[in-house]
């Protein structure tokens, strides 16, 4: 796991809601404190949406909703003139991007071993920062993909020009 600041809150912050930066992740969970206090579970309800819906919207096999989708919703939550006093998302790779990343990182483990590969962001007493997480299936003694995890986390935000500092 890796964490780093990012210095430029409102760059970060307009890539994060108002941009498709981070849209072909997935929200897992988001936790909102402004006036009130709200709670996103980002479970897909299937039983919403037809089995047609499901697949014309690309959601089949999907366990969380594409933070894409929600996006809109969580940037009208927190917009406005005063700042939320803290926030939380938890964005993970879908599947397909998943086994795309898993595959280029050349490491050992599979599919089956890893349960998400996450980005935390985090912003409460002013200060915003992002730490990288992989929660596996089972122990797997090696750690080469966490590594790899880092470093495509730390790729994708130069690419997309994020100024940050590892904590």
């Amino acid at each position: 796991m890796k964490a780093f600041a990012l210095t430029e809150k409102k760059e970060f912050m307009n890539l994060l809601l108002r941009s498709e930066t981070f849209d072909n992740f997935l929200l897992c969970e988001a936790s909102i404190h402004t006036a009130v206090r709200y709670e996103i579970d980002g479970r897909l309800n299937e039983s919403f949406f037809s089995k047609d819906e499901l697949s014309d919207q690309q959601l089949s096999g999907l366990t969380y909703m594409p933070y894409g989708r929600l996006r809109t919703t969580l940037f009208e939550m927190i917009k406005g003139r005063t700042t939320p006093t803290s926030f939380k998302f938890v964005l993970m790779l879908s599947p397909s991007n998943l086994e795309n990343t898993i595959r280029a990182s050349g490491t050992s483990v599979t599919q089956t071993d890893i349960l998400a590969a996450c980005l935390n962001i985090l912003y409460q007493n002013g200060q915003l920062m992002l730490t990288t997480g992989v929660s596996y299936r089972t122990f797997i003694p090696d750690k080469s993909f966490e590594k790899e995890w880092e470093k495509f986390t730390i790729n994708f935000l130069k690419r997309n020009s994020v100024v940050f500092s590892e904590i």
